[in-house]
């Protein structure tokens, strides 16, 4: 069941790699269309303003669509055969279902206590979603129905018809039985989500009523959750469906900036449930704390090579918000301190929630100036500043802590370890070794590949940011960490036969060569 929830962890991630680059071009375009920042320049009537709103309304393409988005993206992970095919059906059906339960809703709304001749938006629970009035499900409904799908497609897709009725096989044929799927389906929808949508609004009160305490908890959890691969399943719902804030904190804030630009109020007091994306500080202040507390306790013929790993995986936090490189090295050598870590990345986020600073502060330093500083610094620089000096405490709080713990309890953290066994400098030359036979160079995936145990050993494979996700038939047949760091991944998180190998940024393109060896 945890592979099963991991995979879908994973699959679900798909979608939100394309957030970063729309966010920045969100946050540009909002830059240069605002009058209060941009003056004269940027008012509507002008060339200037025109040319930017194009490229403002192209950069809402990913947050307008968030639901067919994660209706296509499920699929790409989650489909044992003929990935395009099952997006396809995936979209069609779901499609389908809204059909009906417009339909549904326009004919019998009163029954299920939805006045369907609202307005959309707002209150009324109601969206467009490719110009079909429906209720507003989200991504939560959005991955329900592709994950129906998904079933009906592994089941069906290959059923074999007679001769003559060719013609309804494949594609087709799970179209057939998705049809008539959605109409149950959508009755129930119909009944069911109506009284989800009160629960929500339930929830977001008391949500924002928790205040410092639930970001406190919600931050806590997030890190807590990294190892097992499932913190998307937690911040999903808040970041992107209507958990906390209509449309979701990324697209409610996005919206929203204008009116917080030429705002002079406190960041808090305008979006207070911001508060629950403020995942990334960890990411710009705490890692560097850590890698210097690394740098530090290393034996000192080590640092040189040391600091050629600590370098760029931290850079990689602070600008991308990928923390896995560098959180990877220590969380199996020293779990404990990984608690630690995620201890004073809440106590971070808390501490910056409780003196104003919110906002999408869940990515890197990239996302972070594109959604937050560059749009809202004419207005909030000082609370910007703030934020620079807090995070800089906590970046020594952070340096402290690891040292004193590493020191004292003799973890062997990167640089301390007694053996010399893996040398960080020589991947290539182990790489090297290791295809001698193949009288050429061996690929980072062929490595991989080699130490899960071969593609005989390979049950499936999906991908998140950073992480290549394998199921196994046999772990015995698979290497240990310190083989999958020797050959220049990060490390390796194992958990039964799910393997998670930390590839780093480059995980699509490894995903491909490693699916194209199977």
């Amino acid at each position: 069941m945890m592979q099963k929830i991991q995979k879908f962890g994973g699959a679900m991630f798909t979608p939100v790699l394309l957030f970063a680059f729309a966010g920045i071009m969100i946050g540009i375009g909002t830059l240069f269309t605002t009058e209060v920042i941009m003056g004269s320049l940027a008012a509507p009537t002008s060339m200037w303003y025109k040319c930017w709103n194009v490229v403002l309304q192209g950069g809402w393409t990913v947050f307008n669509q968030l639901p067919l988005l994660f209706v296509v993206g499920l699929p790409i992970g989650m489909a044992k055969k003929q990935n395009a095919r099952c997006c396809m059906e995936a979209l069609v059906l779901y499609l389908t279902f809204h059909y009906f339960l417009s339909t549904i809703l326009s004919q019998w709304g009163g029954v299920f206590g939805v006045d369907f001749s609202a307005e959309v938006g707002g209150s009324s629970g109601l969206t467009m979603i490719a110009n079909i009035k429906t209720l507003d499900m989200g991504m939560i409904g959005a991955l329900a129905i592709s994950g129906i799908v998904i079933f009906l497609h592994n089941k069906y897709f290959d059923t074999e018809l007679p001769e003559w009725l060719g013609i309804f096989s494949g594609s087709t044929f799970v179209f057939m039985i998705g049809f008539f799927v959605m109409i149950p389906v959508a009755v129930i929808a119909a009944l069911v989500w109506p009284k989800v949508q009160l629960g929500m609004q339930a929830f977001q009160g008391f949500v924002i009523g928790a205040g410092a305490a639930g970001v406190w908890v919600f931050v806590l959890l997030e890190r807590l959750l990294i190892p097992f691969g499932l913190h998307h399943i937690l911040y999903s719902p808040f970041w992107y469906d209507n958990v906390v804030v209509p449309g979701g904190l990324y697209a409610y804030w996005a919206k929203k900036l204008p009116e917080i630009a030429a705002s002079t109020a406190s960041l808090r007091s305008l979006v207070p449930a911001a508060g629950f994306s403020s995942t990334g500080f960890s990411k710009i202040f705490g890692c560097p704390g850590i890698a210097l507390a690394f740098y530090a306790t290393a034996k000192p013929e080590k640092r040189k090579k040391i600091m050629g790993l600590l370098i760029p995986i931290t850079l990689t936090a602070i600008f991308c918000g990928v923390t896995e490189p560098i959180e990877f090295t220590f969380l199996f050598m020293a779990p404990a301190l990984f608690v630690v870590h995620a201890v004073l990345a809440a106590c971070l986020s808390t501490t910056m929630y409780l003196a104003g600073i919110v906002g999408i502060h869940a990515g890197g330093a990239i996302e972070m100036a594109s959604l937050n500083w560059i749009p809202l610094m004419g207005n909030h620089w000082k609370q910007y500043l703030l934020m620079l000096g807090i995070g800089l405490v906590f970046t020594g709080i952070w340096f402290i802590v690891f040292r004193t713990l590493i020191l004292k309890f003799d973890f062997k953290t990167p640089g301390r370890e007694d053996d010399e066994e893996i040398e960080f400098g020589s991947k290539e030359k182990f790489r090297e070794k290791q295809a001698g036979k193949k009288g050429g160079k061996a690929t980072f995936a062929e490595m991989i590949l080699e130490g899960l145990g071969g593609k005989d050993n390979i049950v499936d494979v999906t991908n998140c940011a950073t992480r290549l996700r394998v199921n196994v038939k046999d772990e015995t047949l698979c290497k240990g960490d310190a083989y999958f760091k020797a050959i220049g991944a990060h490390g390796c998180s194992v958990n039964g036969k799910s393997y998670q190998v930390i590839v780093g940024l480059t995980v699509p393109s490894v995903r491909e060569d490693f699916e194209g060896l199977l």
